[in-house]
C-alpha cells in the first residue's frame, strides 16, 4: 500500500521536480531575424499551414533547463514509445516553441505553467507543426508565453528503432550457440538526438536530464548516470530510474537496453569504471578496464579537475559505424576499439584500443565538460582529444611508444590538407550534412598537430596550465577558438588572482603576449592563421654563406607555377610559423617566428647544411633550394646519425611530398632513400618502405609489369638484410613488432619464396589443429592472407570468420579474404556484406575499400558501388562516415584519365539528383593528382630502377 502510494505521488509530482541549477550562459553564434509578418515568407509545414520559423538554427527565445525523459523500447517489435517533460525558460515573449524532431510520431503535446503544476491544473494542448526539411517542429501555444517565466512542455511520441547507426537504433549479435539477440543503443553526435526525442538539439542548449527506461527482466538498462532504483511493473516489466545528469548538450545523452556482462574496477579517486560486452566476449574486457583506470587517473591529475560523474561505463556495441562515441558517463565503442583478445590481438591492435580509450576519456573534459559553441569549432573537441592521446598514452603506457604513431597522424592529414579542396579547421557548417563533414581528418589530426606545435612553442608546463585555465573557466559551458587562445596565453588559474585583480606566476606578470627569444608573439594572432585558413605552409630555404633566406607559400600537391590561379593562391595565405632548426655546426635547436612572406636569418658560423622542423613538432613542409637537398643527402650517406631519428623521418617525408608538388624530381627523392641500407631506426625504415611500397601497388594496379617486377626485385634485394632478421614471433619492442609485421606482409605480397613457405607451413598447422593453434598475433594477418590464396584455404577462413568471437581476428580474416585473386570470391564477400548477417553492415565500407586495393578487385568494387548506389543508401545515410569512406575507398586509387572521367560522370549524375558531398571534390582532385604523378614520374621511376638493378 505504501509502495503503491509512493508510485502515485511520484506520478503526480514528477513535473514539479526541478534541480537547483545555474542558468546556462547562452552564447549566440549568429544573429537570427524573426520571420517576416508576410505569411508568404514562412516555410510551409506538412499540414499546409505556415511554419513560424525559417532558420536552420533554433531561436534563443526559449531555452531548456531540464528534461524528464521516459523510454520504453520493445526489442521484439523493434519500436519504442516515449514521453518527456521539458522545463524551459522563456527569455523573450513568444507564441511558439521550436524544437528539433526527426522521424518521430508526435502523439500529444501539452503545456503547463508553474501555476498549473502547483494547483494540479490540466495542461493546455499544443498544436504541433512539422517542417521536415529543417528537422524542426513548432509547438503553437494558445496564449503568449511571458518572458522570464518557466514553463513545462510534455510530449508523448513513438518511433521505430532505426535500421541505420544513428539515433536510437537496433544492434544484433550472435551467441556461440548461434542465437541472434537484439540490443537497443543510442548514438546522437552530431545531430541525431532529435531522432530519439524532441529536443533543442544544438550544443549550446545545455540542460540536465532525468532518464527512466522500461525493460524486460532479461535485459539491463544503462544511461549516463548511475541507477537510482528499479520499479517492478505488471507483466514482469521493470523500470529503471537514473540520477539526474550534470548540465550537458543533447548529443551526449545516451541509453542502452541489452543483456551484456561487465567487469568493474575503481580509480584512486573512487570512480567506478565498468566495461560491458556481450556475454561470450566478456573475457576480452580486462585490458580495457586496466587501461581505463590508468588513463582516468592520469587525466584527473593532468587537468587538475576530478572526473565530474560518479561512474563511467564503456560498452562494446556489436553494430557501431565509427570507432567510439564519448557520451558522458556511458561511452560506446565498436567492439574492435574496446575488446582485446591476447590470442588474436596484435601489437597494433593493442595500440589502437589504448588510443581510442584515451581519446574518449579525454572527451569527458574536452567536449563534455567544456563544449564547442557550435559545430564549426568541432576541432576544439576532436583535435584536443586526438592530441591528448599522445600526452596520456605516452605517460601511462610508454612501452607502446605512441609518439611514433603520432608522426603518422600528422603525415596523414598533410595529404588531405595539401589538396585545394581542403578546408580550415574552424569552418562554416550549418546543415546536418555540412556538420557531419566537419568530422574529418582536418578537424581531428590537423587540430592535434597544431596543438602539438603550440605546446612545443609554449613549453609543456605553460601549455598544461593554459588547458587547466580553459577547462576550469568554461566548465559546463560552451567555448570558442578565442577562449582557448586567451587561456593558453594566460598561465593563471581562476584561484590565482589576488584581491587587486592581478595574477602573478613565478613573480612575473602574465599577459597575452609571450616573450620568445628576442620576439613578442601574441598567441591568438599566431594561431588564428592556423585555424581560420586552410592548407599547410611550405617553407623554402636557401643558404648563401652565413645567411638563410626564407620564403613561405601554401603547399599544394600538383598545383604548379604555370597553372591558372597559382599566383593568386600564393598571395592569399600567410601563416605565423614557429620555426625550429639545427645546423651541421651545432646541435642546438634554434627558434624563429616567420610572420612575413620572406625573411632572412644570419648564421653565427659557416655550416654545410641546415635542417628545419626539429623533431617534426612543426606543421609545415620544408624545401631546401639550390644545393640544400644535395648537402643533406650527402650527409645521410656519410653519417646519418648526425640527424635526430625523427629528423631523418622528416627528410624522407618532405622529399616525397615535394615530388608530388613538382618541386623535386623523383630520382632525387629515391636517391635520398639509398642511405636506408645503413638505417637502424625502425621508424625511418618504415617511412622509406611506405613510399616504395606505395609505388609498387600503384604500378601493380595499373598492370605496368616491367616496373612492377623491377621494383619487386629492388625491394627484396635492398631490404634483404633486415628482412632476413625477422622472426615469426611476437618478440621485441612495439617498434620491432611493427617492423616485423610490415616487412613480412610486404615480402609475402611480393611472393618471396621463404616468406610464402613459412606462412603456408603455419597456415597448414593452424587448419590441421581446427583453428586451435595460437599463431603469433603479429604475423596472423600475413598467414591468413597466404592461406586465402587457395580455394580450400579461402573457404576455411570464411567458416572461421563466422565462428570467431574475436573482432581482431575477424578483421584479419576479412582482410585476408579480400586479397583473393578470384573475382567470384570477392563478389561473394560483397554480397555477404550487403546481406549483413555473416559480415555485418558496419564492416561493408572497410571491405569495399580493401577489395578496391586489390588489383583484381578495384574495378569490381567501383562497379558495385555505382550499380548498387540506391541499395547502399538504404543501409547508410548519404552524409554518413560509411558512405564517404565507401566513395573515397573505391575511387581514390584510380590514376587514369578514363577512370577520372567515369568517376566524374557518376558524381555529376548524383549532383543532378540533388546529392552533393565534399568527398566528391576530394576524390576528383586525388585522382587528378594520381594521373599527374604517373605522367611526370613513371619514366623517371622506370629509368632509375633499370640503373639500380
Amino acid at each position: 500500500m505504501v509502495h503503491l502510494l509512493r508510485k502515485q505521488m511520484f506520478s503526480i509530482f514528477i513535473r514539479l521536480y526541478c534541480s537547483a541549477i545555474i542558468l546556462p550562459q547562452i552564447c549566440i553564434c549568429s544573429q537570427f531575424s524573426m520571420p517576416s509578418s508576410d505569411p508568404r515568407a514562412f516555410p510551409v509545414a506538412t499540414n499546409g499551414e505556415p511554419f513560424p520559423w525559417h532558420e536552420l538554427r533554433l531561436p534563443k527565445m526559449v531555452i531548456p533547463l531540464h528534461y524528464d525523459l521516459f523510454v520504453h523500447p520493445n526489442l521484439t517489435s523493434l519500436d519504442f514509445v516515449a514521453s518527456e517533460m521539458i522545463e524551459v525558460l522563456v527569455r523573450e515573449a513568444t507564441e511558439f516553441i521550436i524544437l528539433h524532431s526527426k522521424d518521430l510520431e508526435i502523439i500529444n503535446a501539452t503545456l503547463h505553467s508553474e501555476e498549473d503544476l502547483r494547483y494540479r491544473k490540466p495542461g493546455k494542448k499544443l498544436n504541433v507543426l512539422s517542417y521536415p526539411a529543417y528537422q524542426q517542429i513548432a509547438l503553437l501555444v494558445p496564449e503568449k508565453l511571458m518572458a522570464d517565466l518557466r514553463y513545462y512542455v510534455t510530449i508523448d511520441f513513438q518511433a521505430k528503432l532505426a535500421d541505420h547507426f544513428e539515433g536510437f537504433y537496433k544492434s544484433t549479435y550472435r551467441t556461440l550457440g548461434g542465437e541472434t539477440r537484439t540490443v537497443a543503443v543510442t548514438d546522437f553526435e552530431p545531430t541525431d538526438a532529435r531522432m530519439a526525442f524532441p529536443c533543442f538539439d544544438e550544443p549550446s542548449f545545455k540542460a540536465n536530464f532525468s532518464i527512466k527506461i522500461r525493460r524486460e527482466s532479461g535485459h539491463i538498462a544503462l544511461s549516463n548516470m548511475p541507477k537510482v532504483k528499479t520499479i517492478e511493473l505488471e507483466g514482469g516489466l521493470l523500470e529503471d530510474h537514473f540520477e539526474t545528469t550534470v548540465k550537458m548538450s543533447t548529443y551526449l545523452v545516451a541509453y542502452i537496453v541489452c543483456d551484456f556482462k561487465f567487469v568493474s574496477g575503481t580509480t584512486s579517486s573512487g570512480i567506478k569504471v565498468s566495461i560491458y560486452a556481450s556475454p561470450d566476449k566478456w573475457s576480452q574486457t580486462h585490458y580495457a578496464l586496466e587501461a581505463s583506470l590508468k588513463l582516468l587517473d592520469f587525466y584527473e591529475q593532468y587537468f587538475d579537475i576530478n572526473y565530474p560523474l560518479p561512474k563511467l561505463d564503456l560498452v562494446a556495441i556489436p553494430d557501431f559505424v565509427s570507432g567510439a562515441m564519448e557520451n558522458w558517463g556511458l561511452i560506446t565503442y565498436r567492439e574492435t576499439s574496446l575488446l582485446f583478445d591476447p590470442k588474436t590481438s596484435s601489437a597494433s591492435d593493442k595500440l589502437w584500443v589504448t588510443r581510442v580509450i584515451a581519446h574518449e576519456l579525454a572527451h569527458q573534459w574536452f567536449g563534455n565538460l567544456v563544449t564547442m559553441e557550435w559545430w564549426n569549432d568541432i576541432w576544439l573537441n576532436e583535435g584536443f582529444a586526438t592530441y591528448m592521446e599522445l600526452i596520456s598514452v605516452s605517460a601511462t603506457y610508454p612501452e607502446l611508444q605512441f609518439e611514433d604513431y603520432f608522426l603518422g597522424v600528422c603525415f596523414e592529414v598533410i595529404k588531405r590538407d595539401s589538396l585545394n579542396s581542403s578546408h580550415p579547421i574552424s569552418n562554416q557548417a550549418e546543415t546536418p550534412t555540412q556538420i557531419q563533414e566537419m568530422f574529418d581528418t582536418v578537424s581531428y589530426n590537423k587540430g592535434a598537430c597544431i596543438l602539438n606545435m603550440l605546446k612545443d612553442f609554449l613549453n609543456g608546463e605553460k601549455f598544461q596550465k593554459g588547458i587547466i585555465h580553459y577547462l576550469k573557466k568554461f566548465s559546463y559551458r560552451n567555448a570558442k577558438n578565442d577562449d582557448l587562445w586567451s587561456s593558453l596565453s594566460n598561465g593563471c588559474l581562476e584561484g590565482d588572482f589576488t584581491s587587486g585583480g592581478f595574477c602573478y606566476s613565478d613573480s612575473k606578470t602574465i599577459s597575452n603576449t609571450l616573450t620568445f627569444p628576442g620576439e613578442n608573439v601574441e598567441v591568438k594572432e599566431m594561431m588564428t592563421t592556423w585555424t581560420l585558413q586552410k592548407g599547410i605552409p611550405l617553407v623554402v630555404v636557401s643558404q648563401e654563406g652565413h645567411s638563410l633566406r626564407l620564403r613561405q607559400e601554401p603547399f599544394l600537391s600538383w598545383v604548379f607555377e604555370e597553372d591558372p590561379g597559382w599566383r593568386a593562391l600564393q598571395e592569399r595565405y600567410l601563416w605565423h610559423i614557429p620555426l625550429t632548426y639545427s645546423t651541421s655546426s651545432s646541435n642546438v635547436v634554434h627558434r624563429h617566428i616567420l610572420k612575413s612572406k620572406t625573411d632572412t636569418l644570419d648564421l653565427p658560423e659557416k655550416t654545410s647544411w641546415v635542417k628545419f622542423n626539429v623533431d617534426l613538432n612543426g606543421y609545415y613542409i620544408v624545401h631546401y633550394e639550390g644545393h640544400g637537398w644535395d648537402q643533406l643527402i650527402t650527409q645521410l650517406n656519410q653519417n646519418h646519425t648526425l640527424f635526430r631519428p625523427k629528423d631523418r623521418i622528416g627528410l624522407i617525408h618532405d622529399v616525397f611530398q615535394l615530388v608530388s608538388a613538382g618541386r623535386l624530381t623523383l630520382d632525387k627523392a629515391l636517391d635520398l632513400t639509398h642511405y636506408l641500407q645503413h638505417e637502424t631506426s625502425v621508424l625511418a625504415l618504415l617511412k622509406g618502405l611506405e613510399y616504395l611500397e606505395s609505388f609498387y601497388h600503384m604500378m601493380d594496379r595499373r598492370n605496368i609489369s616491367d616496373v612492377t617486377e623491377n621494383l619487386k626485385h629492388y625491394l627484396l634485394r635492398y631490404f634483404k638484410p633486415v628482412i632476413d632478421k625477422q622472426s615469426w614471433s611476437d618478440e621485441g619492442s612495439i617498434r620491432d613488432r611493427m617492423l616485423r609485421s610490415a616487412l613480412l606482409k610486404l615480402t609475402c605480397h611480393l611472393n618471396h619464396a621463404p616468406c610464402i613457405r613459412k606462412a603456408t607451413e603455419l597456415f597448414s598447422q593452424w587448419t590441421e589443429s581446427n583453428g586451435k593453434l595460437n599463431i603469433p598475433t603479429d604475423v596472423l594477418k600475413i598467414v591468413y592472407s597466404v592461406g586465402a590464396q587457395t580455394t580450400a584455404g579461402w573457404n576455411y577462413l570464411l567458416e572461421q570468420y563466422e565462428l570467431s568471437m574475436s573482432g581482431a581476428e575477424k578483421n584479419k580474416i576479412l582482410y585476408a579474404l579480400s586479397t583473393s585473386k578470384h573475382q567470384e570470391k570477392l563478389m561473394k564477400l560483397i554480397e555477404l556484406g550487403m546481406e549483413g548477417k555473416v559480415i555485418k553492415a558496419q564492416d561493408l565500407a572497410g571491405l569495399l575499400h580493401a577489395i578496391a586495393r586489390n588489383p583484381q578487385g578495384q574495378q569490381l568494387a567501383w562497379n558495385f558501388v555505382r550499380e548498387n548506389w540506391t541499395h547502399l543508401l538504404k543501409k547508410f545515410d548519404l552524409d554518413s562516415f560509411a558512405m564517404r569512406f565507401i566513395i573515397s575507398g573505391t575511387t581514390s586509387h584510380f590514376s587514369s584519365k578514363d577512370e577520372l572521367q567515369e568517376v566524374k560522370l557518376f558524381f555529376d549524375s548524383l549532383k543532378a539528383q540533388g546529392s552533393h558531398l565534399d568527398i566528391f571534390q576530394i576524390v576528383l582532385e586525388t585522382i587528378t593528382k594520381n594521373i599527374k604523378w604517373m605522367e611526370k614520374n613513371l619514366p623517371t621511376l622506370r629509368t632509375w630502377l633499370q640503373v639500380k638493378i
